[in-house]
């Protein structure tokens, strides 16, 4: 194979026994068994038994005393077969290799390695450590596997774009600083005194762009960065498969999507998935499961109890009716008996999501037990007894309050029991989703304007388009914008683009962006649009949360080589760290700390 070895760790099989051999790797486990050595040898691919026996070479035998775990070496011999009788079998059923081993007549020791600071055969709980060392973390087999399906998928992905006729083209990391939604990471420019380049939270308007160009089909393997809080499939830097297409609607995407999809978890993982992947308006997820990337391998879905309460002697619902909300619940069946601990859970999320507290009925043998009952009547509790199929055993919980609001508490409160009820234990369910016609607008209390629910280049459907023009502004406007879920979490999202120059500037109006900071953050695509920009749209696939999912992970930590750990720290390079002070004086930049973090 090369100057090193003849064969890697996971090749050799009966049909090599006789051959002369030379492996190199590291020593998975060493035995003894009296004198005669046997060892692991690993590598990336896996593992075969190599056996150092003195009648074979004693000199050799005797060196092989002296390996320890994850000590770099080359060894030459014979593939043997391993010793199967009636009475003792010594084959290994678990690798690949298990039928043969090496008998060695030569070893080299490469690299003595030192104590390890964990076992790389064991559960590593402390993930900080992993990280630290996290070379030799990813040394663990089931690290490379991760980054074994992580390849696979790419490659899978990019083969098929290239037969779909798409093109692989680099934008630009050092970009400008435009207002798109998270907070950039700035990059002083020393060359212009005083002035930042940011790098890219998305290559938007860079793709676009690109079909103004005329390239018609783009696509990217693109690192993006968005200064955040981190959680556990949120990375200050993450990668996307960023697609782009001239001449599409929203179908076209799907189809496309939908294949490399089928692609990757065919070649990764050879498992077939079924499309066309269902639809479901942002609409009809939010109403039925509380969420925008609905879970849907379990029921307990959103129930509407507003014409029942809607005349309540309980005001916390008649109330909320009366402001133009809603009186909405679940029926957590059979989950009557939860511990202080987990009501306690609940209500803190609930309150954490907007409500004022989380009002539940506990559905026993001996009565129902809430602090509610009392305010409802019997014609009450039996209509919702009949919509919520309430039978004993099971807890109802209710939210009161705005529409949107009002969904997105119980959505929270319902993953959470479902979470207690151990509902998707062992479920290996693949439930593929489209979820479309996202609000084109919000409107955010805090800063009192509309800000854009996915970005400010999103197409509004045709019917609403003149609505926007004419600023006739709600929540109710449409986009032409859609996202693929699967199980619950978001991979990826796209939508049909704007590519007039009079539409994009009625949205950056609708946005409060004035004519004049439209044409300094945003000019040059907005003068793009009047050289005969086609139409045009596209999707980003998050590839750590699709290989995260595809490999099982419950973190995208698990699938990226170097991640940072949840407070933005790589500790294996110490970074972010201090820099010298002359490159801070070069860039024109002094660091004034406030008092509390100066230490």
């Amino acid at each position: 194979m090369n100057s090193y070895r003849t064969h890697t760790c996971n090749e050799l099989r009966l049909s090599d026994v006789g051959k002369k051999v030379s492996l190199i790797g590291w020593v998975d486990s060493v035995r003894d068994h009296g004198g005669v050595i046997f060892i692991d040898l690993r590598d990336r691919s896996g593992i075969t038994q190599v056996v150092f026996h003195p009648d074979t070479n004693a000199d050799v035998a005797k060196l092989s005393q002296t390996l320890r775990s994850e000590d770099m070496i080359r060894i030459s011999g014979e593939v043997i077969e391993r010793l199967k009788t009636d009475s003792i079998d010594t084959t290994n059923a678990d690798l690949l290799t298990g039928e043969i081993e090496v008998s060695a007549d030569a070893l080299d020791i490469i690299n003595k390695s030192n104590v390890l600071p964990f076992q790389l055969d064991r559960s590593i709980a402390n993930e900080d450590l992993r990280l630290k060392y996290r070379y030799l973390d990813l040394r663990r087999p089931e690290m490379v596997r991760n980054m074994t399906i992580r390849h696979r998928v790419t490659k899978a992905i990019r083969d098929f774009l290239d037969e779909a006729g798409f093109l692989e083209i680099e934008t630009p990391i050092l970009s400008k600083s435009t207002p798109e939604g998270a907070r950039d990471f700035l990059v002083p420019a020393r060359l212009a005194p005083g002035k930042f380049y940011a790098l890219p939270q998305a290559p938007q308007q860079y793709k676009q762009l690109l079909m103004v160009a005329g390239m018609e089909r783009y696509f990217q393997v693109a690192r993006c960065f968005r200064d955040e809080d981190l959680r556990s499939d949120r990375q200050l830097e993450f990668t996307q498969i960023d697609i782009e297409a001239s001449f599409v609607k929203p179908q076209d995407m799907f189809d496309l999507t939908e294949g490399a999809l089928k692609r990757a978890y065919q070649e990764a993982v050879g498992i077939d998935i079924p499309t066309p992947f269902p639809r479901m308006t942002w609409k009809e997820a939010m109403d039925q499961y509380g969420s925008d990337k609905p879970e849907r391998r379990f029921d307990m879905k959103l129930t509407d109890l507003s014409d029942i309460f809607a005349n309540s002697g309980f005001k916390v619902f008649s109330g909320a009716i009366s402001k133009g909300g809603v009186v909405k619940a679940i029926n957590a069946k059979g989950f009557s008996n939860p511990s202080v601990g987990q009501i306690d859970a609940l209500t803190k999320a609930a309150i954490e999501t907007g409500a004022k507290g989380l009002a539940y009925i506990k559905v026993r043998e001996d009565g129902w037990k809430s602090p509610i009952t009392k305010f409802l009547s019997e014609d009450e509790i039996s209509a919702m007894t009949e919509r919520l199929n309430i039978e004993t055993g099971d807890l109802i919980l209710f939210a009161a309050g705005d529409w949107e609001q009002s969904c997105n508490i119980l959505g929270r409160v319902r993953l959470m029991c479902a979470d207690y009820m151990e509902l998707l234990k062992d479920n290996k369910d693949l439930d593929f989703l489209w979820v479309t016609e996202f609000p084109l607008l919000g409107w955010d209390e805090e800063e009192q304007r509309w800000v854009a629910i996915h970005h400010p280049f999103t197409r509004p459907v045709d019917e609403d388009k003149e609505k926007l023009i004419k600023g006739e502004l709600s929540v109710n406007l449409r986009a032409q914008a859609y996202d693929v879920v699967l199980n619950g979490v978001e991979l990826g999202g796209g939508s049909i683009r704007i590519h007039e120059r009079d539409l994009q500037a009625a949205m950056f109006k609708a946005l409060g962006i004035t004519d004049e900071q439209a044409q300094e953050q945003f000019g040059h695509i907005l003068t793009a649009f009047t050289f005969g920009a086609p139409p045009h749209g596209g999707l980003a696939l998050g590839l750590d949360r699709l290989v995260m999912l595809i490999c099982g992970a419950e973190s995208i930590r698990e699938v990226i080589a170097f991640p940072k750990n949840n407070r933005g720290a790589d500790l294996m390079s110490d970074s972010p760290s201090a820099v010298d002070p002359k490159q801070l004086r070069e860039i024109h930049i002094q660091v004034k700390l406030p008092e509390k973090l100066k230490n």
